[in-house]
């Protein structure tokens, strides 16, 4: 016959021989099978875990050999074209692999409750300030696209340009997510050595520019970088 036995995670039909009488013996029984229940429990929770820690070292330990890579790149001064291309590519492939990991949490997120829940929390809480970076870079591509299409312009007065120059350097050095960035540097470098323009006849003016396009590439890996390395660090000091 079928009997219904409580545990921790609801009742539990088993399955008794005919003439089964409850006694304490049968009690006994159902007991151990409740502690059985209790220590499956146990060791899943602890797998869970353990996958969990897996996963922040391995964050952890792109994240820092990324910044290293970063650091490296910032140092080089004698080709700097030639290695922010080669930089460009190589962060478009580490942004790929974040946004995999990143996708892979959201997948595992019903496995790693309690403890993936509180990662999730701390992304959403970054959601604001990279939504502030996002618009700051749109703004400072759409700045950046008029000013070379004025640099490459045979009538446009040079005043305008430099006008538009001197505005952003003033933005990148008052706006807190543009010092983050450590945009001014970048956009020194720009105005000083970002002398490409398209042919006589472009009208395209994102044709015009190639250190300018490299540099938005590059900040807006920082963005999802700094973020990844602010929701770590909340994680740490929980």
């Amino acid at each position: 016959m079928l009997v219904q036995v409580g545990t921790a995670f609801g009742h539990v039909e088993m399955l008794l021989p005919q003439g089964w009488i409850w006694s304490r013996e049968s009690r006994k029984e159902i007991e151990k099978e409740r502690e059985a229940y209790h220590r499956r429990t146990a060791a899943f929770q602890q797998d869970l875990e353990a996958k969990y820690h897996v996963m922040i070292s391995e964050n952890r330990r792109a994240v820092a050999q990324l910044s290293l890579e970063l650091e490296k790149e910032q140092n080089r001064t004698a080709s700097y074209r030639e290695a922010l291309i080669s930089q460009g590519r190589k962060l478009v492939e580490e942004k790929k692999l974040l946004e995999q990991e990143r996708a892979q949490v959201m997948r595992e997120k019903r496995q790693l409750q309690p403890l993936g829940s509180a990662y999730l929390s701390y992304l959403e809480k970054e959601d604001d300030w990279q939504r502030r970076a996002r618009l700051l870079l749109k703004e400072f591509e759409d700045a950046l696209t008029e000013r070379q299409s004025i640099y490459c312009s045979l009538i446009v007065p040079r005043s305008k340009r430099l006008g538009i120059e001197k505005s952003l350097l003033v933005r990148a050095a008052s706006d807190p997510v543009a010092a983050d960035l450590d945009m001014a540097a970048g956009l020194t470098d720009i105005f000083q050595h970002d002398t490409y323009c398209g042919d006589v006849w472009n009208t395209n003016r994102r044709q015009n520019g190639r250190l300018m396009w490299l540099y938005l590439k590059y900040w807006e890996l920082m963005v999802q970088l700094k973020t990844f390395k602010r929701v770590e660090r909340a994680l740490l000091e929980k």
